[in-house]
């Protein structure tokens, strides 16, 4: 008589094999300090309450989040990891954890994100960069991010006159190089994502915008209203929703031309 098959096991095997197809992609958080080095920035990353840009880093690019007055148009964009934006100082990264969902419903994730977090909605108190970071994260981890994140701006939300105007306004910085995408460029995306394309070997990019004229010279009318964060053209600098000056960590690359 021939022994009977051991159920239990070929479930156990079973499963074990779906397990390992199973791809787990790592879910990491950038952190960069966007005060100038020096004692002030030193002492509020020991009290865990420094002014941070942050960026979440799925398979080999940095998803972040910035202002802009364009209508319409998302404030995702991505960068190669690591890039320090603007004034910023790469301090750390954490792991956040993995993800099992498969490559499509990741990028379908982060197209659903690019489009809650429009350019003109940004607020550099209640919904900034680590906001997106914290956002992304949960719906990828099932896990937020980490609130010391955002220590400074949940303290500028609860006590505004006594937050020191650094924590909100930095000494700015040039807007980093970087152009708008729009939605020809998404249809050429690469072999798993139709939502971004590399073009031109840009360092930042911006996701999912409308096809603009062509952009002519970006003049200045003077030095300080580059430094300042001025559009170009005599306009004004660039404001979030409550009205204050974006620093150049915190705007989201524009088009430049091609």
């Amino acid at each position: 008589m021939a022994p009977k098959k051991d159920r239990r096991s070929g479930q156990h095997r079973s499963n074990h094999r779906s397990t390992l197809s199973l791809q787990k992609t790592k879910i990491v958080i950038n952190v960069y300090d966007l005060l100038p080095p020096g004692k002030f920035a030193s002492v509020l990353w020991t009290l865990g309450a420094s002014l941070l840009h942050s960026g979440v880093v799925i398979n080999d690019r940095e998803y972040a989040f910035g202002g802009h007055d364009r209508r319409g148009v998302t404030g995702v964009y991505w960068t190669k990891p690591k890039t320090e934006p603007p004034g910023g100082t790469y301090k750390c990264e954490i792991l956040q954890g993995f993800t099992v969902a498969p490559l499509e419903e990741i990028d379908a994730i982060i197209k659903e994100a690019s489009e809650a977090f429009q350019g003109t909605a940004y607020n550099l108190l209640n919904k900034n960069c680590n906001h997106f970071s914290s956002y992304l994260c949960e719906k990828l981890t099932g896990r937020p991010g980490p609130a010391w994140l955002n220590r400074a701006a949940s303290i500028g939300v609860a006590l505004p006159c006594v937050v020191p105007k650094e924590w909100i306004a930095p000494p700015d910085f040039d807007t980093a190089d970087g152009e708008l995408l729009d939605e020809d460029d998404i249809d050429d995306a690469h072999e798993r994502s139709r939502m971004l394309r590399d073009h031109d070997s840009r360092d930042r990019r911006l996701l999912d915008e409308p096809r603009v004229s062509e952009a002519t010279d970006d003049g200045w009318n003077s030095e300080e209203e580059r430094r300042q964060g001025g559009n170009g053209k005599g306009k004004a600098p660039m404001k979030d929703t409550s009205g204050r000056v974006m620093p150049a960590s915190e705007r989201a690359p524009f088009h430049k031309g091609r």
